[in-house]
């Protein structure tokens, strides 16, 4: 479902990471979260005085923490698109993305959704850290017979390590839901047999980013982004201790973006 058309603000989303596991052993869990939801395009030129941007504070957002690290996120987010032959997402651009809590950062997942000027999605890129310190970007277009669209399966070959728990084979599943004051963005790793391995999803209720739900986020977990780390090496602890298979990580690709 498609948002409705209204005032292009900031939003912020409070909800849950859910993470499951199917195979070699089941395990699940999932965790409470909050992230942001920015208009870039907007920003650009109507920043946000709620939106502590390249600067510090207590909750910040960094554009050198996107893309290639350099000071305009949003221009390389288009230079991207422009690469790659898109040259009708002349509408708003947003990034769902886990803000810096204290001066630290860490973020597994960030989506880039790419619109045209009547609001259709055009594309969306999903912006993979890993706890190695190195990114990768998996451009999402759609096709001809099953063009892009809210809630639709979108699928792409896994070729970036992210887990040492799991092998670069298989693909994913994705699947993103937006309507005026919800968000559902689900990744599911199927293996090379074509069987699913893991499903995970985020997911939040939106709301205007005003000070007060900045700082009710904030205080319902102060430590965001330190937890977020916590919690991946606390969980890799448990797969090692029930002997899940290891695999040492490669050479990244030598690109940054896969189709």
């Amino acid at each position: 479902m498609t948002p409705d058309a209204g005032p292009v603000r900031a939003l912020i989303g409070r909800g849950e990471v859910r993470h499951t596991r199917l195979r070699p052993v089941r395990r699940a869990f999932r965790y409470p979260t909050w992230f942001l939801l920015l208009p870039m395009r907007t920003l650009r030129t109507q920043p946000d005085p709620v939106l502590a941007r390249n600067c510090a504070g207590v909750v910040s957002f960094h554009d050198r923490d996107h893309g290639d690290g350099g000071a305009d996120a949003l221009a390389w987010f288009e230079r991207l698109l422009a690469d790659e032959g898109i040259t009708d997402a002349d509408g708003e651009v947003w990034l769902h993305t886990y803000p810096r809590v204290l001066g630290f950062t860490f973020k597994p997942v960030s989506f880039w959704y790419a619109h045209r000027a009547d609001s259709s999605l055009r594309a969306i890129v999903a912006e993979v850290n890993n706890t190695f310190g190195e990114r990768h970007c998996y451009l999402l277009t759609g096709t001809a017979t099953e063009p892009l669209g809210w809630g639709r399966e979108l699928r792409a070959a896994k070729v970036f390590h992210v887990s040492p728990f799991c092998a670069i084979e298989g693909g994913y599943r994705f699947r993103f839901m937006r309507t005026v004051d919800r968000t559902v963005a689900r990744i599911d790793h199927d293996d090379a047999t074509g069987q699913p391995l893991l499903q995970t999803s985020v997911s939040g209720q939106l709301a205007p980013l005003t000070r007060r739900a900045l700082h009710q986020a904030w205080l319902g977990s102060p430590l965001l982004t330190l937890g977020v780390m916590a919690r991946i090496h606390w969980q890799a602890l448990h797969l090692w201790w029930q002997r899940v298979p290891f695999f040492r990580k490669p050479v990244p690709p030598a690109a940054l973006v896969s189709r």
